[in-house]
């Protein structure tokens, strides 16, 4: 299982997918406003959305993980 992790603390602005989405490698997945920007975060392994941990409007903690994909 792989999960997708906050580089960086921030604020959830977008969750871009739901579990039992599939996602290959370098999608965008969430958008997280760090430090006045809008930073896209991408799956780093192909396959299922197994669960999402964040919703739009968390403050996330650096390394915070956000989604599973199994």
């Amino acid at each position: 299982m792989g999960e997708v992790t906050a580089p960086m603390g921030g604020k959830i602005i977008d969750v871009k997918v739901k579990v039992g989405d599939k996602v290959n490698d370098g999608d965008e997945v969430v958008i997280l406003e760090a430090m006045k920007m809008e930073l896209p975060i991408v799956a780093g392994d192909s396959g299922t959305v197994k669960e999402v941990k964040c919703k739009k409007g968390d403050a996330v903690e650096a390394d915070a993980v956000l989604i599973v994909i199994g």
